[in-house]
């Protein structure tokens, strides 16, 4: 365990009785928020896409950790405009509620553009924006009815940046940050419509990990991770956690007033 997941584990309260459902939660960023999201008190749910037997483990170890947090999993393709309806709706029913939104399931099918496919192109688009977009209006119209409610987008840097084999990929996670700014504006126009402004509002907001250290980079030689720390102006990678603690942050009653912006995670690599 590093440093930093010691630090996360320490339990706060300011999550306290609400319910996050994190897509891709198994794994990686995914479930270091999912911990994060359990320190600070609230109920968990995951999706996850295909390895039942590892998100089963995940939700064992998580109830061990965090035997005050309810953690549920829900297996569902991203992809699928009818499995996104069909996760939200499961989770509302599971738990009662659902309060905090976290698109952060994603794929890659790394290709140079004159040797990309069609399907490499759709199918990452499928999952890493339109998925965003269907699970975000399912989970919308729940909070539109409480009047309450986060939405947190995980881009990527190379949204901002762009990435040489990397075009349905960079596209798709810029794509979310233009869907962050008008889901916020949108949560918010209807809100003021319904004249429901008394409680803790909607916010959408997206956050943008740079280069982090999780199974997406294991297999990566370790001369090119070099390559790549070489460029990051703190010499290093960026741990899980750290991009977790940034969402609970934004995820918090008391940050009412900050939506459709994005937060940069990427120890400098774009300024």
């Amino acid at each position: 365990m590093t440093a930093t997941q010691e630090r996360t584990i320490r339990t706060g309260d300011k999550l306290l009785g609400r319910v996050a459902f994190v897509t891709g939660g198994t794994r990686g960023i995914g479930a270091a928020i999912c911990r994060s999201f359990a320190a600070q008190g609230a109920d968990v749910a995951a999706g996850y896409s295909g390895n039942t037997e590892r998100a089963e483990a995940f939700a064992e170890e998580f109830a061990t950790a965090y035997p005050d947090s309810r953690m549920t999993v829900h297996r569902g393709d991203i992809a699928d405009p009818d499995d996104c309806r069909r996760t939200v709706t499961e989770v509302i029913e599971q738990h009662g509620r659902l309060d905090i939104l976290v698109n952060n399931a994603g794929i890659t099918a790394d290709r140079t553009v004159l040797k990309m496919s069609d399907q490499d192109w759709r199918r990452v688009i499928d999952v890493n924006l339109s998925g965003a977009f269907y699970l975000s209006q399912a989970a919308m119209a729940h909070m539109l009815e409480r009047g309450s409610g986060r939405i947190v987008m995980i881009s990527s840097v190379i949204g901002e940046t762009g990435g040489i084999g990397q075009a349905n990929y960079s596209s798709a996670k810029a794509g979310l940050l233009g869907l962050t700014k008008t889901l916020a504006r949108e949560a918010a126009m209807q809100l003021q419509r319904s004249g429901n402004t008394d409680g803790v509002g909607i916010t959408v907001n997206a956050v943008t990990p740079g280069y982090t250290a999780t199974e997406m980079l294991a297999t990566v030689p370790e001369k090119v991770l070099d390559g790549l720390r070489s460029k990051i102006p703190l010499g290093r990678l960026g741990e899980p956690e750290e991009v977790a603690r940034v969402v609970h942050f934004l995820a918090a009653d008391a940050s009412g007033y900050i939506t459709g912006q994005v937060w940069g995670v990427n120890g400098g690599l774009d300024m």
